[in-house]
């Protein structure tokens, strides 16, 4: 079921962009293939591949970009890749159904989604023992952490909620209603704002993190997976429509329909906040936006199945 559901994971993007490096690198999780596809940003071609077993589908960065972190929903395993020496260097068994995942962007823990234990699954990077569990909603997939560090939020798809948790008691402590089936989701560089891409319901949720409300409801394409930010829009990926749609997040309307390859799923946004990047699933593609003009740039050939659900930019 997780692998062929197609759905990711959210990440605190660089939302208006700055002075912040381009990332040099995208590390693409290929749940097909078995493989972790490695994609050079500057010349935007495939230079690695990282043989990864048990359908890899979301990935996470260490804070530093030394560590990629994998799940596999297949292998129930945690997947740690040494992002320089493109190995695999551990593989820990993780619950029954690991799929979304995050970094704390403080101290570093993985939190890792889990969709058949309805909980999100705490593991210290160092010894890779678990250190927590919280339970969440039914089916959680999507996860990300404010850049602060102070809460963790998960996307409960099966539950058609937002849970709101705070990291360092790791107490759930809040539980929004957003749009049917919410899979991918993402918070502002801010930490106040929540965005859910909603796969059953079409639109994408808006949620306020301080008055725990939704603020905004917008409809978008079909079947939406993820959502990243940047520019002052929300680039959130269409999958039956094989398409990103583009929200300005001052009016809440649709403001583009970019037309990417077929079946896009995971989504992030280069450091700098220029660029955009999606994975296309059926099309076996990384694909680049320019997040000023709102145009697909550069397109290049991964492996089978890439669905990079979560945050594949170092």
């Amino acid at each position: 079921m997780l692998i062929l559901a197609q759905g990711l994971l959210g990440q605190a993007a660089a939302a208006d962009g700055g002075t912040a490096e381009a990332s040099r690198e995208a590390f693409v999780t290929a749940q097909v293939a078995d493989k972790v596809a490695v994609v050079d940003l500057a010349t935007f071609k495939s230079v690695a591949e990282i043989e990864v077993s048990g359908k890899p589908a979301g990935i996470a960065m260490s804070p530093d970009g030394r560590w990629v972190y994998i799940t596999t929903p297949e292998a129930k395993e945690l997947v740690v890749i040494d992002a320089d020496k493109r190995a695999v260097t551990r593989r820990v068994k993780l619950g029954d159904g690991p799929l979304g995942i995050a970094v704390h962007p403080v101290d570093g823990r993985i939190i890792v989604a889990d969709w058949y234990d309805h909980q999100l699954t705490v593991v210290d990077p160092a010894t890779f023992d678990v250190v927590g569990t919280v339970e969440t909603g039914e089916s959680p997939s999507g996860v990300a952490v404010t850049p602060d560090g102070g809460y963790i939020v998960s996307a409960d798809r099966d539950s058609d909620e937002v849970s709101i948790i705070d990291a360092q008691t790791l107490k759930r402590v809040a539980a929004v209603k957003v749009g049917q089936r919410p899979f991918g989701i993402t918070i502002d560089a801010s930490g106040e704002r929540a965005y859910t891409a909603n796969v059953k319901s079409n639109d994408l949720s808006v949620v306020d993190l301080t008055s725990r409300k939704v603020i905004g409801t917008v409809p978008v394409g079909q079947r939406p997976y993820d959502v990243a930010l940047a520019k002052g829009r929300a680039f959130v990926t269409d999958q039956y429509g094989g398409t990103v749609s583009v929200v300005d997040l001052q009016s809440f309307k649709v403001i583009k329909t970019i037309a990417v390859g077929e079946y896009p799923e995971g989504i992030a946004t280069d450091r700098d906040g220029r660029h955009v990047y999606v994975a296309c699933w059926e099309a076996n593609t990384l694909e680049r936006i320019d997040a000023v003009t709102l145009e697909v740039t550069k397109t290049v050939e991964v492996n089978d199945g890439p669905r990079a659900f979560g945050l594949f930019l170092r």
